[in-house]
Parts: C-alpha cells; sequence; structure tokens
C-alpha cells in the first residue's frame, strides 16, 4: 500500500509538473498573440503564370540546341510584341469610341485576361492563418472585376469551433461579391477544414486527400481520484447551473456529463445546418457520423465535386488567365516568431497524436 501511495504522490508531482509547463507555453504564447495584434503586414503578389513561364525556360534552355533556343526566343518576343500592339490599339479605339452611357461596358471590353486569385490557408487547432486570410481577401474584394475567381489552396485537419466558423465566414465575403470560389485540397480538408470548404462553389480534392470527419470531439482528463489519494482537496465555485460542467481536478456528476454531451450534441446539429445550407444536395445524415474519407470515395458521397490538384487548377488556368497568388505578410519580432514557433510544435503534436490514435489505414 505504501508503495501505491508513494507511485501516486509521484503520479501527481508529475501531473503538476506537466500543467505548470503548459501554463508556462501558454503565457509565452498569449504574449505572442497580443503582440501579433499590433503588428501590421505587407501585402505580397507574385505572378503564378510568369513563374511557370520562367520554369519553363530554365528546362527549354538546357534542353534545346542553340539554335531552337535562340528561335523560340526571337518567336516568343515577336509574338509579345504583336500582343502588345494589338492592345495599344484596342485601347484608342476604345478611348475615341467612349461616352458616359457606354463607359462601363468599354472598360469590360479592354480587359484582355480575368484574373485567378490564389491564397493558402494551412489550418492549425486555432485556424491562426484566419488573421491573413481576412487580410487578403479584403485586398482582392478591393480590385477584383467581375469576371475573376479565387482558389484557396486549403489544408486544415479541423480544431476550434469559433475560430473555423470565423475562417469559413471569411471566404462566405468572396462569394458575398459575387465572385467563383473553388476550394482545392491536396492533402486533408477534415472537420473545421471542411467546413470552410463547403463553403466554395466548388471542391476539387486530390485521390487520397482526407475529406469529411464531420463530427464534434471534446477530449479530457480527470485527476480527481489521484488528489484524493495523495488528500489534496480541489474547489471549484460558480454562478450558475452550467458555468463549468466538466472538470480536470474536482468530481464529475452524470448530470455535468449529460449537459456537455448536449453541448456537443447542439454544436454538431449547427455544423450539419451550416454544411447542408451550402451543399444542399448532400446528403447530410449519411456523412455527418465523423468519419473521413478519401479523395476518390469522397466524390461518390458528394463531399466534392472532381477529383485534382491545385497544381492542375493553375496550369490549366494560366492558359487563359493571369494567375496571382496574394499573401499577407507580417513582420514579426524574434520573440513573436519563437512563440509562434513554439505554438506550431505543440500544435503539430497535438494533432500528430490525434490523427495517429484515430486512423489504422497507414501505409508502412
Amino acid at each position: 500500500m505504501e508503495f501505491i501511495a508513494d507511485y501516486g504522490l509521484f503520479l501527481l508531482k508529475a501531473a503538476t509538473i506537466v500543467v505548470a509547463i503548459i501554463m508556462v507555453f501558454g503565457f509565452i504564447l498569449s504574449a505572442g498573440q497580443k503582440q501579433r495584434s499590433t503588428h501590421k503586414g505587407d501585402i505580397k503578389v507574385t505572378n503564378l503564370g510568369e513563374e511557370i513561364k520562367d520554369h519553363k525556360h530554365t528546362i527549354q534552355s538546357e534542353v534545346l540546341s542553340k539554335a531552337e533556343w535562340k528561335a523560340l526566343q526571337k518567336q516568343e518576343k515577336e509574338q509579345d510584341k504583336k500582343e502588345a500592339k494589338a492592345e495599344k490599339k484596342k485601347v484608342k479605339a476604345a478611348k475615341e469610341n467612349t461616352t458616359k452611357e457606354n463607359e462601363e461596358v468599354i472598360q469590360d471590353e479592354l480587359e484582355i485576361k480575368p484574373r485567378t486569385y490564389v491564397l493558402d490557408f494551412d489550418g492549425d487547432i486555432e485556424a491562426s492563418d484566419v488573421e491573413s486570410l481576412r487580410e487578403e481577401i479584403s485586398a482582392i474584394l478591393a480590385t477584383a472585376n467581375k469576371q475573376d475567381e479565387v482558389l484557396v489552396r486549403l489544408k486544415s485537419p479541423g480544431g476550434m469551433v469559433h475560430t473555423y466558423g470565423l475562417a469559413a465566414s471569411q471566404l462566405s465575403r468572396i462569394k458575398s461579391a459575387g465572385y467563383q470560389l473553388t476550394i482545392a485540397v491536396d492533402e486533408v480538408a477534415a472537420s473545421g477544414g471542411y467546413m470552410m470548404a463547403c463553403v466554395a462553389d466548388k471542391i476539387i480534392s486530390a485521390p487520397f486527400a482526407i475529406i469529411g470527419s464531420i463530427g464534434v470531439v471534446a477530449e479530457i482528463p480527470n485527476f480527481n481520484k489521484l488528489l484524493k489519494k495523495a488528500h489534496v482537496d480541489y474547489e471549484q465555485h460558480t454562478a450558475g447551473d452550467y458555468k463549468r460542467t466538466l472538470t480536470m481536478f474536482g468530481e464529475n456528476t452524470t448530470y455535468a456529463r449529460d449537459k456537455f454531451k448536449q453541448e456537443l450534441e447542439d454544436t454538431h446539429e449547427l455544423f450539419k445546418a451550416f454544411i447542408t445550407e451550402n451543399r444542399p444536395d448532400l446528403d447530410i445524415e449519411k456523412v455527418a457520423t465523423g468519419e473521413h474519407w478519401y479523395g476518390s470515395q469522397a466524390l461518390e458521397l458528394g463531399l466534392i465535386d472532381a477529383i485534382s490538384t491545385s497544381d492542375d487548377l493553375i496550369t490549366h488556368a494560366t492558359k487563359d488567365r493571369d494567375v496571382y497568388t496574394v499573401k499577407y505578410e507580417i513582420k514579426r519580432p524574434l520573440s513573436d516568431k519563437l512563440s509562434i514557433s513554439l505554438h506550431g510544435f505543440l500544435d503539430r503534436f497535438v494533432m500528430g497524436w490525434v490523427q495517429r490514435s484515430n486512423q489504422s489505414n497507414l501505409f508502412k
């Protein structure tokens, strides 16, 4: 019995140390979050069409003979001059024919190519990228023309309900403004990630990307029995019947558990209603079981609209559209970068552990 008591005391000390470390990390992260909100960033735009063209030229310069390479360069220069001349002529003719009545029509005709704006969202538990996403979307909406489109490369296993709800609402701004929104999932869009994806006019997924997981989960350890063995009392006082349901250190009651489960069910119903609103043809009761599927399976269930990759979409778009990535970059001090790195490490560790514990279909 003495051994058990000593071992219990050891576990209690270990748990105390772990909690203390988490609290310290939490303080560092919260300080970093406060600092992040005070730092402004800049919008960075990259022409993907030109980038692809540069890569193409790099290969061509190596595989073609000198004569072939020079001939190709000459041909492209002549083509560029021809297009520039035609554009100049078109602008001149438009100006001569412009009146107040047809000014808007003329402006539309002057647009040679529509644009596709590409955004990246790499989601953690807190959907931290929403800070940049809102700025990127605001910048696009301030400059886009009616024929422009937005492509979001989404990667997220899900996380907190309120932060992913905000991220989904940010994407809804694009549709509300009348622009076509496409979501491309190369790896994973599960749970809160799928909440974001379902907002799109079209969801594209790679064949083995993880899709779905339309459910709600909450896990919490309880150290009450361990504290009792160590003769440690824990008191918790609340005002309001449901101010606190489950607790880590107090004694959880059946009443509290039932209320907590009901809150999860209510959240799940809101999740299902949101998906049904955005994808009304989906059999929500069939897919809202918490299960996840691979892209090819998700297509059969109606969770996505087509099988492809973001790379294929971008390459195809550059043929008749100008394609740009838009990224909001925040200049951060070293302390902020350290807190973000620590946050990312802890987040990846936790999510990796959860995914490994829930998934058995792994390549070994």
